[in-house]
């Protein structure tokens, strides 16, 4: 028997797009709607947790939330969704192995997040690595590691400090939190390398602009450039990366620094992969235009059964604070969004009025190394370890299950007692070399001796019989 139950199509499953599917099975009745869920990997990554990724603080698995495990009345679909005809009401599914396929759907919400935003710099694209995924923080930590390892084998030198020396493209949270981490977990690493020194190791922030975390006090960001100066960092403002070219980094300066690890989260843009394959409405931005009930459209004009939310959305602040008008794209926003959207969501398959989104913010928290942090919420602003127990009791409840939550607490009580694990995995990047190494092949085919014609001899003696001929 074929269902009629409103068919619910989510693209992404990332915060936006986890908490839409997830609040989703909390409001609607079972047999209510078909929900499903596509993205091309099978986890939503916590990503206010990378920083500490990255350091060795928190394992990278319980960074991320299981799709499969926490969705359990929803469809999930590990592929791609290369195009949306919203006319239709068809999307076609793109998987890693095998043909695309059409999928119908009658309500669909578009939640495809955001990427790294790049700019045409030499050397950038072969270079640098972001921080917006799981794989990319693991990809940092181990990289970091692997470069004291190959630096204690050298001697005092330039290309020692090379591999010692890491730069950070963009002051924002992110930039500051990664900046800040990979010297707190870099300094750590000294005591299990005696031969290297603290001086050898060198760390330096790039912004553009005249100052760093635009979303706290000007007092605060200048408090935190204080601290950073302390453990030894160094704050490059005003200045620009005009070239990464074979590991050395070319500043509007003038001057150069030479590095083996390039961090670059100078800013995101919304999924132009989903955005450009779809006839939704797109601003300037490349963003999906959204109504403040996460409706897409304009005040004016609604586009019937499309829902967008998250960073791949222009939606609205009611609130004042956003930039331009819009939400800032940012954790608070798109889980809130995610939230209030299955509402909405269930509200018109029954009939009812969405309500419209409105997230007063809460404040900024941001860890800044073990034991560190900063915290600003409106006139109130905490520094140091206070601030750093902020930071963690805060996105330790924020976490989404009690299952993940239970597995980072439990992360973190363990490296208070035993310390931050320091194992380098760089090698699972090619599991196979030990094997293949040392794998037996077969020998290859001996050539064919060449076969030489004989000639028979004639006999010295006796009668030359000559072979009839034949017909």
């Amino acid at each position: 028997m074929t269902s009629t139950a409103p068919r619910i199509l989510i693209v992404g499953g990332g915060y936006a797009g986890f908490y839409t599917a997830w609040r989703l099975e909390k409001h609607l009745r079972r047999g209510e709607a078909d929900v499903t869920v596509v993205d091309p990997l099978p986890y939503m990554t916590y990503q206010p947790f990378l920083p500490e990724v990255a350091a060795g603080s928190i394992e990278a698995r319980h960074a991320v939330v299981t799709l499969r495990r926490h969705l359990k009345r929803t469809t999930v679909v590990t592929a791609k969704i290369t195009k949306i005809d919203h006319a239709n009401k068809v999307a076609t599914i793109t998987p890693p192995i095998g043909e695309s396929w059409q999928h119908e759907y009658d309500q669909i919400v578009v939640t495809a997040g955001a990427v790294s935003r790049t700019f045409p710099i030499p050397g950038i694209a072969d270079n640098a690595i972001g921080l917006k995924t799981i794989e990319e923080a693991v990809a940092i930590r181990d990289q970091l590691l692997t470069n004291f390892d190959k630096a204690m084998a050298l001697p005092p030198g330039p290309e020692r400090e090379r591999l010692l020396t890491v730069v950070v493209v963009g002051g924002g949270f992110a930039g500051i939190e990664i900046f800040a981490e990979l010297r707190s977990f870099a300094s750590s690493l000294l005591k299990f390398y005696p031969q290297l020194s603290f001086d050898e190791t060198h760390f330096h922030l790039i912004e553009a602009t005249g100052r760093i975390m635009p979303e706290v006090s000007v007092p605060t960001s200048e408090w935190v450039l204080k601290d950073l100066a302390k453990k030894g960092a160094y704050v490059h403002l005003d200045t620009q990366v005009k070239g990464a070219v074979d590991g050395i980094i070319e500043l509007s300066t003038g001057e150069t620094i030479p590095s083996d690890v390039i961090v670059w989260t100078a800013g995101v843009m919304a999924n132009p992969a989903v955005v450009r394959g779809s006839d939704l409405p797109a601003d300037e931005r490349g963003r999906i235009r959204t109504r403040t009930d996460l409706r897409v459209g304009t005040e004016e004009e609604i586009v019937a059964d499309a829902w967008a939310a998250g960073d791949v959305a222009a939606v609205p602040d009611l609130s004042g604070d956003g930039v331009g008008g819009y939400c800032v794209p940012n954790a608070q926003h798109a889980v809130r969004q995610g939230k209030l959207l299955a509402k909405n969501l269930a509200a018109v398959i029954r009939g009812e009025l969405p309500r419209e989104y409105l997230h007063k913010n809460l404040g900024a928290v941001a860890g800044l190394g073990l034991y560190d942090g900063v915290f600003q919420a409106k006139g109130l602003a905490l520094k140091g370890f206070i601030a750093w127990c902020a930071h963690r009791g805060y996105h330790g409840m924020a976490m989404p299950s009690w299952e993940r939550k239970w597995r980072v607490l439990w992360g973190w009580w363990n490296n208070f007692w035993l310390g931050r694990d320091i194992a380098t995995l760089e090698a699972v990047q090619n599991p196979r070399y030990v094997f293949e190494e040392f794998a037996a092949r077969p020998r290859p085919a001996q050539a064919a001796a060449p076969v030489t014609a004989s000639v028979p001899t004639a006999p010295t003696t006796g009668t030359v019989r000559t072979p009839a001929p034949t017909r």
